[in-house]
């Protein structure tokens, strides 16, 4: 499976829109998830002036950075890894204020970075009232239509991984990619973690997917303290790496568990922390429930805007629904996730539906055709529901 063509990203439309409305935008997203590829295409479309800030020559170039803007006025400036040099949001704040009294003022920065809570709240401090954010996610099912589903549950949505030659070029990548994060971006970012401590938990975050996090297990287990288990996790969720899955919380009627689950935002890098290296040794790993769960989930929500909430619910007699997805205004889907290509509905499911009442009750299952079962549920592909999502 090799694809030569560059895949079109949802975020570059997303891009386009922000840069009309705001003076700069800020594009998250983990390390090589396709941001900067993204990025050199708005340089070209666009003739903008690109600087990557890991490189010193590029930052040489912003010693004087009113003067370097200034040749620039005219031109879409690309900052990439932003966060390398957090001093520059203030003096970006006034030029794009005096670009505003001259009557210029949209389209001036696009700024991007890896780390995500630390650069929004650096950008939304110094840059309120000036920045738009657009956050870049590995390959959802949407990019990747022209790619089997299982391929990409088995990969991952990393671009450099989906397009490999074969899995073991893939697993290999996925393997790189973890011992760069360990020995290399983590600390450049400042947390001073044992490498061989954090790899130990990411690999048991893996392990766990989909579960209630406990930390109290986890820091059991690493010798450490619940608090430090805990920053891990907070560390892990800022870098994208990781997604932190709420409590649904509005029931007065149930003792809810309350603890988030975590899943590992990328299938693929999932699979490569716990050695699994073709698609024949996932199916018959104990953690592809859990994993094909948290790939099902992670393309959903990446469809969906930002003031719908998501959740899970689950209460401790068993009652269960794997997503719930509130719209506003009421509206509220309850998504039950299962790998069978024909799926059976748990009574557990339906206790659930019966507290938080559901406008729509869907299971996204393994299978190839969309179809209704009973009690007004519907089993939907995970390609027929994104599709949906996308269009909403």
């Amino acid at each position: 499976m090799v694809m030569t063509e560059l895949i079109p990203r949802e975020a570059s439309g997303q891009l386009v829109h922000l840069l009309a409305r705001a003076p700069a935008v800020v594009l998250t997203g983990p390390r090589q998830v396709g941001k900067t590829t993204v990025a050199l295409e708005f340089v070209r479309e666009w003739n903008g002036a690109y600087l990557d800030l890991e490189d010193p020559r590029d930052r040489a170039k912003l010693t004087d950075v009113h003067k370097y803007c200034e040749r620039n006025a005219n031109r879409l400036v690309v900052l990439d890894e932003i966060h390398r040099i957090p001093g520059l949001f203030e003096p970006l704040r006034g030029i794009i204020d005096r670009r505003r009294r001259e009557g210029r003022r949209t389209g001036h920065f696009l700024l991007l970075g890896s780390a995500s809570i630390d650069l929004l709240q650096q950008t939304g401090e110094t840059l309120a009232g000036r920045v738009a954010y657009c956050e870049m996610q590995p390959l959802n099912v949407r990019e990747a239509a022209d790619t089997d589903v299982d391929d990409l549950w088995n990969r991952g949505g990393m671009p450099d991984s989906l397009l490999a030659a074969n899995d073991a070029d893939s697993f290999g990548w996925r393997f790189d990619f973890i011992r760069t994060y360990l020995e290399r971006d983590i600390p450049a970012l400042g947390p001073r973690i044992p490498r061989e401590t954090l790899r130990r938990f990411w690999t048991m975050l893996a392990h766990d997917q989909g579960q209630p996090f406990n930390a109290a297990v986890l820091a059991r287990s690493l010798g450490l303290s619940g608090r430090t288990v805990g920053r891990y996790l907070d560390l892990m969720v800022d870098l994208l790496l990781v997604r932190r899955l709420p409590s649904w919380r509005k029931s007065v009627r149930k003792r809810l568990v309350k603890a988030p689950r975590a899943y590992l935002r990328d299938s693929g890098i999932c699979h490569a922390l716990l050695g699994i290296d073709s698609f024949d040794a996932l199916l018959g790993h104990p953690v592809a429930g859990g994993s094909w769960e948290g790939f099902v989930i992670e393309n959903i929500l990446s469809g969906l805007p930002a003031h719908v909430s998501s959740s899970y619910y689950r209460s401790t007699g068993g009652a269960e629904i794997d997503l719930v997805l509130e719209f506003g205004g009421g509206k509220a889907w309850a998504v039950e996730v299962k790998r069978s290509s024909a799926p059976r509905v748990p009574r557990g499911f339906h206790t659930a539906c019966d507290d938080v009442q559901p406008d729509r009750r869907l299971v996204v299952h393994g299978g190839d055709e969309s179809y209704p079962l009973r009690d007004g549920i519907d089993a939907v592909t995970l390609g027929d529901l994104c599709a949906e999502l996308g269009e909403g």
